[in-house]
């Protein structure tokens, strides 16, 4: 155990749709754990029900939580944070977020100190703050990218909560999804986001890439047809696909985004987001591009901080609790 006579800490429970996470950051916002588990798929699926999810985040919790005491003295933690829906509005609802919930209530009522409920999407913002600086007094754009969501999202930081519009975003499938079931149609392992970007460091981009955007909004419905047509006829290599689906992805989101940014002249920073926003060709490429044509501040959330995970509703329990 730590030496922890003098230290405050805060904790955050997180149960997504394919990662159980907790997190735990002191009083100056510094990390003092982060574990995640991935859910695990079947080989050759292309995602989890519900109710399968929600089972392993109960089997999985008790496990991670005795990792954390490692780590923590429980009689130091100030406050408990958790994710109860997916975005910071009333109809949001997902059954796997109740496991959080119940979890970071329970905790909370044992312990004797508050808990505070946030959604996970403003869990992602915080987490993509932390270490970057942005000032947080002016609006600026979050763009959400992951497994099961692209939202392009107007962000104002209010009462030490963070209040969202959506402004833009995907029309059907998410730019996870069409990584994922483009990867399972490769063969490769559920979630494909790791797999993919290391197989297209070795690709060549096709001709004749579709991309979809009208105004602020991407379809990759079509794109996705058009791949999966490409892996059954077995004309190019895998690579070769894999790094056009990224370059598909990249420069959709560019095409929104420069747009979004000409309507919102006055908004100049955006950060990045998400499981999706840790791949390394979009880190490249989107950066340069979109800071070039609209010189905007672009700033991606840490790499190892982009998937899901605590540290972002610690943040926030933190925030909140000292705001009080």
């Amino acid at each position: 155990m730590l030496d922890q006579k003098m230290s405050k800490y805060y904790l955050g429970i997180d149960t997504s749709a394919y990662t159980t996470s907790l997190g735990v950051i002191d009083d100056n916002n510094n990390i003092v754990a982060n574990y995640r588990k991935i859910l695990k798929v079947n080989k050759g699926s292309r995602g989890l029900r519900q109710q399968e999810a929600v089972f392993q985040h109960i089997k999985n919790l008790p496990e991670m939580i005795a990792n954390i005491k490692k780590d923590v003295d429980f009689k130091s933690i100030q406050a408990i944070g958790y994710s109860d829906k997916p975005r910071n509005i009333s109809e949001s609802y997902m059954p796997v977020f109740k496991v959080a919930q119940s979890y970071g209530i329970s905790l909370a009522e044992v312990l004797g100190i508050k808990s505070y409920n946030f959604s996970h999407q403003e869990g992602h913002i915080a987490a993509g703050l932390c270490n970057n600086y942005l000032d947080k007094r002016k609006p600026f754009i979050s763009i959400h990218l992951s497994g099961g969501t692209t939202e392009i999202l107007l962000t104002h930081y209010n009462n030490f909560r963070y209040v969202t519009d959506i402004i833009g975003g995907t029309k059907d499938i998410s730019a996870g999804q069409l990584i994922d079931r483009i990867g399972v149609k490769m063969e490769l392992d559920f979630p494909s986001g790791k797999h993919l970007d290391e197989l297209s460091k070795d690709g060549e981009l096709l001709e004749h890439i579709p991309v979809s955007t009208n105004g602020n909004w991407i379809n990759f419905s079509g794109p996705e047809t058009y791949f999966t047509r490409l892996i059954e006829e077995e004309k190019f290599s895998n690579s070769d696909i894999a790094r056009s689906v990224l370059h598909c992805i990249n420069t959709s989101i560019e095409r929104i985004l420069v747009n979004i940014f000409r309507e919102l002249n006055d908004v100049n920073s955006a950060l990045l987001v998400g499981g999706v926003a840790s791949n390394k060709y979009l880190r490249k490429n989107l950066f340069c591009r979109v800071s070039n044509r609209a010189h905007k501040n672009i700033i991606f959330a840490e790499k190892n901080l982009c998937t899901d995970n605590g540290v972002g509703i610690a943040i926030l329990a933190c925030e909140y609790l000292k705001g009080e």
